[in-house]
């Protein structure tokens, strides 16, 4: 598998669900000046995770392990008019959940998933569109690697320069200079590094356990690079030696 292991950390949050409760008929009133289109019925309370962060500034921060967070952030959705009706507030969330997990912010992270939605603002009709814009506050779990952690990865890609990994949404590029002495580069149809006596091989699909040494961030992007030369680290399942 490809490193479901991450939402193995957060299953406790993801097993949350939206139920058809949550299609909550819109409190539906009458534009005054042509701003004003709906108010929506705030989340209902079984939809929160256990134990929420008590605070509603968006941003804060509730530590689920090293590198998840649970947090409270804020985005303004624009929502069709076609999506208009009684299930307005279940098109909004399934929208909301579509553009936002998977994502990934320069500051918070890897989006993992949306456990909960904290506050729907009043709608503002965009002019000349007829769109309308929702703020809405949701509860999420993000994951942020740092460094000095330990990750699991799956190799991507080798070639004589190193070697790249992917763990879950994070690619990390380990430098020849990062990898053990006794692993030399072996070039062909499937590149590797491979140790003199070959008992030791990385290669596409290879398994391997490596720290983060460094990381750059971008405004939606997080790079990061790691080592396999500690002690612990290395190959944990070699594909060549299974099949």
């Amino acid at each position: 598998t490809q490193h479901s292991a991450l939402l193995c950390y957060v299953s406790f949050f993801t097993t949350l669900c939206y139920p058809s409760s949550l299609r909550n008929d819109a409190q539906s009133h009458r534009p005054k000046k042509k701003t004003l289109f709906c108010l929506l019925p705030s989340s209902p309370a079984h939809l929160r995770p256990p134990q929420p962060p008590t605070s509603t500034k968006p941003g804060f921060l509730f530590i689920l392990g090293k590198m998840f967070f649970h947090i409270v952030l804020e985005r303004n959705m624009q929502l069709h008019p076609r999506h208009f009706g009684r299930d307005l507030r279940e098109k909004l969330v399934a929208k909301l959940m579509k553009d936002v997990e998977g994502t990934c912010s320069g500051r918070h992270g890897f989006v993992v998933a949306i456990t909960g939605i904290e506050n729907v603002g009043k709608g503002l009709i965009r002019d000349g569109t007829g769109f309308v814009t929702f703020p809405v506050k949701y509860q999420c779990v993000v994951f942020r690697p740092f460094k000095g952690e330990i990750l699991e990865a799956v190799v991507s890609m080798v070639n004589k320069m190193g070697f790249f990994a992917e763990a879950g949404p994070v690619q990390i590029f380990v430098s020849n200079h990062l990898i053990p002495d006794d692993m030399e580069f072996q070039s062909g149809d499937m590149p590797n590094y491979t140790t003199s006596d070959g008992s030791v091989k990385i290669q596409k699909d290879s398994e391997v356990r490596l720290k983060i040494i460094g990381t750059r961030v971008d405004a939606t992007e997080i790079f990061c690079i790691g080592t396999i030369k500690d002690d612990f680290l290395g190959v944990i399942s070699d594909p060549g030696t299974t099949s």
